[in-house]
């Protein structure tokens, strides 16, 4: 045929993308495990004796991992624990919200050590970008301030905002955040901060979050739903974070899933807390609002009722999807709203969970409440950079990522 087409093939693994998955390999093993020894993680890994000798030295002068006291056991030989070093990395955590920007620094384990946050003016980038930048920049000061080594240490910027990616939207759509989305983020920040950036979408970043630090600890495949001004979904899928083609895997707010046939309407704005706001008189950008919600949420406002009525039946047919279309372990709810409103949003959405056959080895509730902070999302930002660099993926044993 004179039609030339592309050849389409799998990249092959080689020597150099090897070491550095076993290496990837290693760090995820303690960071999952608190601390084991050389035979440990030998066992664990299936790695042989000598290649983990090799990569725990390697790590101990890199400054990730040190040995603990020796732990002696019966008659055997006295085994050193190893363990990672908290401080040995840092990375900071950037959210950008449609009435609010943070930004967070953590280290290796997860621990906030400087955090900023302050409103996001109207206008779009032209009038907010200075703002969001001047968070990182404190954020940065706090954390050498804090750790004088963190300049050298740190290894990159995740930044988190509302999806989906790639749409055509207008300014005025109160659910997009058009403007944002068409502005050359990632690479603004990358040339006024000098870091690596990466760009996701908030609830991919309350994944992530939840992995490192949360319900989804230590699981390899969850789905967390992060109830905000929108609704989204992170997949944690075979122990990675699935993005898809645009960046806008998980979107279920944008689905169409009511049972009510005739009611077009997307889910995010029936089960959202944008549709909650609204019917309370409550503006997302007041500073007062998470006590006046926790107020309200306690008197058992009749609204309050209302839509949590709606808004369980709503996450009851997205669980039911997500469960059939999946199949994880857990479903977890993510959100920074009041612990309060989101206690009686689980509960109320429990009982009206079709029946499901008993499936072997069931040990976690089908679904259950997460992270509830309003820093979850810059938490997970954080974490991404801390992933990218430190955690075993398939990209790591591939030519091109």
């Amino acid at each position: 045929m004179d039609e030339i087409r592309p050849i389409r093939a799998r990249s092959g693994t080689n020597q150099e993308a090897a070491s550095a998955h076993n290496r990837r390999v290693v760090i995820e093993a303690l960071r999952l495990n608190g601390s084991l020894s050389r035979a440990d993680l030998a066992r664990a890994t299936h790695l042989t004796k000598q290649t983990v000798s090799n990569i725990v030295e390697e790590l101990q002068r890199d400054g990730l991992v040190a040995a603990q006291d020796v732990v002696r056991k019966g008659r055997g030989q006295p085994s050193t624990p190893y363990a990672l070093v908290a401080d040995g990395a840092f990375a900071i955590g950037l959210q950008i919200d449609r009435h609010v920007t943070r930004a967070i620094a953590v280290n290796l384990a997860g621990e906030m050590l400087a955090r900023a946050e302050a409103p996001l003016p109207q206008g779009g980038p032209s009038h907010g970008i200075e703002v969001v930048l001047g968070l990182v920049e404190r954020v940065r000061a706090e954390l050498a301030s804090a750790r004088p080594h963190s300049p050298t240490r740190l290894i990159g910027l995740g930044v988190a905002m509302p999806g989906p990616f790639g749409l055509d939207g207008a300014d005025d759509n109160a659910w997009m955040m058009a403007s944002w989305q068409k502005f050359p983020l990632a690479e603004t920040l990358a040339a006024r901060t000098g870091l690596g950036v990466s760009l996701q979408n908030d609830a991919a970043a309350c994944a992530i979050a939840e992995r490192m630090v949360g319900a989804a600890h230590g699981l390899d495949h969850a789905v967390c739903l992060y109830l905000g001004y929108g609704i989204g979904a992170g997949l944690i899928l075979d122990g990675e974070l699935y993005s898809g083609s645009n960046g806008n895997a998980g979107e279920i707010g944008m689905a169409l899933l009511s049972p009510r046939g005739s009611d077009r309407i997307p889910l995010e704005h029936r089960a959202s807390l944008a549709a909650l706001y609204g019917p309370l008189g409550l503006d997302p950008a007041d500073s007062a609002l998470p006590a006046r919600l926790e107020a309200l949420t306690r008197q058992g406002h009749p609204k309050i009722n209302a839509w949590i009525a709606e808004a369980s039946e709503d996450m009851r047919w997205s669980i039911q999807l997500i469960e059939n279309v999946l199949d994880p372990q857990t479903v977890i709810l993510t959100t920074g709203t009041v612990p309060a409103l989101a206690r009686r949003l689980v509960d109320a959405t429990h009982p009206l969970l079709p029946s499901l056959a008993d499936r072997a080895g069931r040990r976690l509730p089908r679904f259950q409440l997460g992270i509830v902070d309003p820093w979850s999302v810059p938490i997970g930002a954080a974490a991404e950079p801390i992933g990218r660099a430190f955690t075993p993926r398939l990209s790591a044993i591939l030519k091109h990522a």
